[in-house]
């Protein structure tokens, strides 16, 4: 009786709200899809791609017997593995901006989705999602983090823990576009810490670090030290967006 309830609830609310693209407002067959003209625009990740920071290879030889691209060989991040949704294209620049900055908050629901098909290897039922967290000024202004919306739709989809505010920030940082690699990890250095009441859960655990995009990878840096120093066992990373490596001196990247 309670399932022809919804069920007659949500063909009630379809015709009252018809569901729409997420991205240009078109006719879908339900909420929280795109339709296939701006799913042609989207660039999901899929193999092969670097273990260590999702980039997409031309080819599997592209990397190592390890699975790492070169300039992760050369020099690991400080997460052990990366898994990114979609390359950071127009399409998807609007999914998460639209979350981030004006309260699109429908689009974590699509954007955790594939989360969840490309980090299905790391979000094993033992593991811990953590948000990557915001300062409580910008908390206040925007009324909610949009790392920890992506991390709850993930934790729902797939059955998992979350620890919605294990990490916080310090201090309230600058924001990071237009920043180059070295200044952003200066700006994030001792920016984050764990709060004390989320240790012991923390302890020993598998942990994966949940964020809308990776760019120079210093936020994610950041957070890894402040998880391992509550005791960490080790912490992998799950993001909406990917930005593809860049040459140095083009810094103006996303925040």
């Amino acid at each position: 009786m309670q399932v022809k309830i919804r069920k007659l609830g949500t063909a009630l609310m379809d015709i009252l709200y018809p569901p729409s693209c997420v991205l240009c407002g078109a006719d879908v067959a339900q909420h929280g899809l795109t339709c296939a003209s701006c799913f042609g625009r989207l660039q999901p990740i899929s193999h092969p791609f670097c273990d260590a920071c999702a980039t997409p290879q031309p080819s599997q030889e592209s990397l190592g017997h390890t699975g790492l691209c070169a300039a992760c060989e050369q020099q690991h991040p400080a997460w052990q593995q990366a898994r990114a949704a979609f390359i950071y294209t127009a399409a998807a620049r609007d999914l998460i901006l639209q979350l981030k900055y004006a309260d699109r908050t429908e689009n974590a629901q699509f954007l955790a989705q594939r989360m969840g098909q490309i980090g299905q290897d790391i979000l094993r039922p033992d593991v811990l999602l953590v948000p990557v967290p915001v300062h409580r000024w910008r908390l206040l202004r925007r009324r909610y983090n949009q790392a920890a919306l992506l991390a709850a739709e993930v934790a729902r989809i797939k059955h998992l823990q979350v620890a919605p505010d294990a990490l916080m920030r310090m201090r309230a940082t600058t924001k990071l576009a237009g920043f180059s690699r070295k200044e952003r990890q200066q700006e994030m250095q001792s920016a984050i810490t764990f709060r004390p009441k989320w240790q012991k859960k923390l302890q020993g655990r598998c942990v994966v670090l949940v964020d809308d995009m990776l760019t120079t990878g210093a936020t994610a840096t950041a957070c890894v030290q402040a998880l391992r120093q509550a005791g960490v066992h080790n912490v992998s990373l799950l993001v909406a967006g990917l930005v593809p490596a860049r040459p140095e001196v083009d810094i103006n990247l996303p925040e």
